[in-house]
């Protein structure tokens, strides 16, 4: 069976923006973008593994926030989801937005120009890597040990590897505002209609589920 490369859980608002810019330590998403505005509808569902109390939605909602690890062996992510860094590490006390706890327990492979060595975090292990989508899809597919890839974003690592034609299946919510302003993922999903299939599923909390498989 092939790896596949996965985009999952991908939230995008109405206009396409997925993250602003001017990231910094207080503003992981970058200036004048609240990710609660974003992810809310994830938040909201009883699988959400951030939830600190019983209860939550079922549903559509709930069955892909569940579906987030169903068989992956890897991630790649890009520096700016690391971390807010720029240019060469001078802390390498940081060690992720995540705490001690990352949500991943895979291997993680992190794009970036300026590597460092790798580090384990409970049961997740950070790679910093410098190479070509390809290459370094081709290092996560040998960790994944027969299991699939997430790609984990943000939006320019996304763009990056559908410029290379490497992405298998995205799903890419869209939530029901608009931020105008941006890192844009897309101005309309057509756009990747020569080159996917989609579906989109309408969700009773106001997201929209697009889902895309290869032609």
């Amino acid at each position: 069976m092939d790896q596949l490369l996965r985009v999952q859980n991908f939230t995008v608002s109405s206009d396409g923006i997925a993250a602003g810019e001017d990231q910094s330590l207080e503003r992981p998403f970058g200036h004048a973008v609240d990710p609660a505005r974003l992810m809310s509808w994830a938040g909201a569902t009883a699988s959400w593994p951030n939830r600190t109390e019983p209860g939550g939605s079922r549903g559509l909602d709930d069955y892909f926030t569940r579906d987030f690890s169903h068989n992956i062996g890897a991630e790649i992510m890009g520096r700016n989801k690391f971390g807010p860094q720029r240019g060469p590490w001078q802390d390498h006390e940081w060690q992720g937005w995540w705490g001690d706890e990352p949500p991943f327990r895979t291997p993680v492979f992190v794009l970036t120009h300026h590597t460092r060595p790798s580090f384990t975090l409970s049961d997740t292990t950070f790679h910093f890597v410098d190479g070509e989508p390809a290459t370094v899809l081709a290092q996560a597919r040998e960790a994944a040990q027969g299991k699939d890839v997430r790609l984990g974003g943000g939006v320019t690592t996304v763009r990056e590897f559908l410029d290379a034609d490497l992405v298998d299946t995205l799903h890419v919510v869209v939530a029901p505002v608009e931020l105008g302003t941006g890192l844009r993922l897309w101005d309309s999903s057509d756009e990747l209609l020569d080159r996917f299939h989609r579906e989109v599923v309408p969700s009773p909390s106001g997201v929209t589920h697009h889902l895309f498989w290869r032609r």
